[in-house]
């Protein structure tokens, strides 16, 4: 509690000194025109994007998956069009297990040592075994051929450890220490200058840096809450700054609304199976009324999505039909025709389901349509969909009762109750993570106990292609194959409900490029391409 308490203090101490210093530019006269010349002229940035990473700029425990890793560079990385391509790979091939990594030979880390196979050997190593959200379980050894060639050797072949490559920033073997995290070296374009945690980063860009060299020269990160990074911004004080919807129709003076399509996603995960059985700490699994697949679908018709984007998010968002959505994994035959009170009523009438007392709450067989939605009781953006939903339901006949709560809170309760979640990533083994019935009960993952043979055999077929173009023929069945999958029209494991747009104030003359699809958490991957940014005419 006193960290919280002095953390809030130096959040408060610097958000009097950036409004302090924007009264003193406010009082000065300068004229936009000139201000912006000033700022065409100028290398440096100052961005408000958000919390910081909890653990520090090690990727071995988890840094850089979600944006730029800022100061490693990674073997291959994916495009503007979410392609893969390489980075510090010149060639990789796949041989079932096997997979064969060649790299270039004029990469140096940011301390002038040059970065060889052995860097990559230990950088996977020490990721495996750190044990942290870098699922790396399917490496059964990785080792070098020769200085410049790294063979990685699966238990089992996987489409997907393609996306290990692209998210796992190389560290020096040779500079790797204990607080490595909170003085990180590496290959990237940026390196570290200065770390006040709960305040501010520092990056200068890296003179040893192999690739184009970034236009910014010196950027600085301020950690800030989405009230004091608007304030920021409004105060002048920022180049750019994330803001919630809730600030959007607010105008400021010399920047630009940016809004970003995402795949950070918010559903409701469903217990899939009946009550009865208990996880090995106790907890309860499954509920008896979502277990009826005629109440998850009548939900997922009856939402009306696009409200819920009006009116929650402010119109900046999409309505969102799988975890996926937009994604070249997608499957578009997963949309459906919501806000159907009608066609949710006779799906449920066909399944047993009446009111046969009156009270308004749908019966069948003695059993009550009436369960329990948790979310996350910080978050309101999550509390406005768990009560919209729950509004949107009650005439239909479906109660659902709204219940926030800490992720402790929930993590009791995740089993058994539906809980309003977010995910939404890149890589397309996500799906697997949670609708895979391997992944029952495993944190996160899978909370409903969802299960599906056929569903499983895409997932086996989608892991075990040679490539992920081959592997997206599967993943989309897994969606929806014309009969079954985890989408509406199938399991309807979830209710997917919507996509929120990433909002930020960007200053008018800065080009932040284009932005790629973002995925889950506001803030950071707007900085995937920070290296492409720059001042236009």
């Amino acid at each position: 509690m006193n960290r919280k308490i002095i953390g809030s203090g130096l959040l408060t101490m610097l958000i009097f000194t950036i409004l302090l210093a924007g009264c003193t530019q406010s009082e000065s006269d300068q004229a936009d025109d000139e201000t912006n010349k000033n700022e065409e002229n100028k290398d440096e940035l100052v961005l408000a994007l958000g919390s910081e990473p909890e653990t520090g700029f090690d990727p071995t425990t988890g840094w850089g998956r979600y944006g730029s890793p800022l100061f490693q560079s990674t073997l291959l990385k994916r495009d503007d069009d979410l392609q893969i391509v390489n980075d510090l790979a010149t060639d990789y091939e796949v041989d079932g297990e096997v997979w064969t990594v060649k790299l270039r030979d004029d990469v140096t880390f940011s301390d002038g040592e040059p970065l060889t196979a052995e860097d990559v050997v230990f950088t996977f190593e020490t990721a495996m075994g750190n044990g942290s959200v870098v699922d790396l379980n399917n490496i059964e050894k990785v080792e070098t051929v020769d200085d410049y060639t790294v063979k990685f050797t699966l238990k089992q072949p996987q489409s997907t450890f393609v996306n290990a490559l692209v998210a796992t920033g190389i560290v020096p073997k040779h500079a790797y220490t204990e607080d490595y995290a909170e003085n990180p070296i590496g290959s990237g374009p940026f390196q570290l200058v200065q770390w006040d945690k709960g305040q501010q980063l520092i990056v200068e860009a890296n003179p040893e840096y192999y690739d184009t060299q970034p236009y910014f020269k010196r950027i600085a990160f301020l950690f800030l809450s989405e009230d004091a990074s608007f304030a920021a911004a409004q105060a002048g004080e920022v180049d750019m700054a994330y803001i919630p919807a809730a600030f959007s129709n607010q105008e400021v003076p010399g920047m630009k609304l940016e809004s970003v399509e995402t795949v950070d996603n918010r559903g409701i995960v469903f217990p899939f199976v009946e009550s009865g059985e208990v996880t090995e700490d106790g907890l309860p699994i499954g509920n008896d009324v979502t277990a009826d697949v005629a109440i998850r679908q009548a939900i997922n018709i009856a939402v009306d999505r696009q409200a819920l984007v009006d009116g929650v998010l402010e119109g900046y968002g999409t309505p969102a039909y799988t975890s996926v959505d937009g994604l070249p994994w997608w499957n578009p035959d997963t949309v459906i025709e919501d806000g159907d009170m009608d066609r949710a009523r006779t799906l449920l009438q066909e399944a047993g389901w009446e009111d046969t007392d009156g009270d308004g709450i749908l019966e069948k067989d003695g059993l009550k349509a009436e369960f329990s939605l948790y979310y996350l009781a910080s978050d309101a953006i999550r509390q406005s969909l768990a009560i919209a939903v729950a509004d949107m339901m009650e005439p239909l006949g479906i109660k659902i009762n709204v219940e926030g709560g800490s992720w402790d809170v929930i993590g009791q309760h995740m089993y058994s109750s539906a809980v309003l979640m977010g995910w939404g990533s890149h890589d397309p083994h996500e799906m697997y993570n949670i609708y895979g019935s391997d992944n029952v009960g495993i944190d996160y993952y899978n909370t409903g106990y969802y299960g599906n043979e056929t569903v499983d055999a895409y997932f086996e077929q989608a892991l075990a292609a040679s490539s992920e173009e081959e592997a997206i023929e599967f993943w989309k069945k897994a969606q929806w194959d014309g009969e079954t999958g985890v989408s509406a029209q199938g399991d309807a494991a979830w209710a997917w409900l919507v996509n929120i747009d990433h909002l930020y104030l960007v200053k008018d003359n800065l080009d932040i490029g284009e932005q790629r699809i973002h995925v889950h958490g506001h803030g950071w991957p707007a900085t995937d391409n920070i290296a492409d940014w720059k001042w236009s005419n």
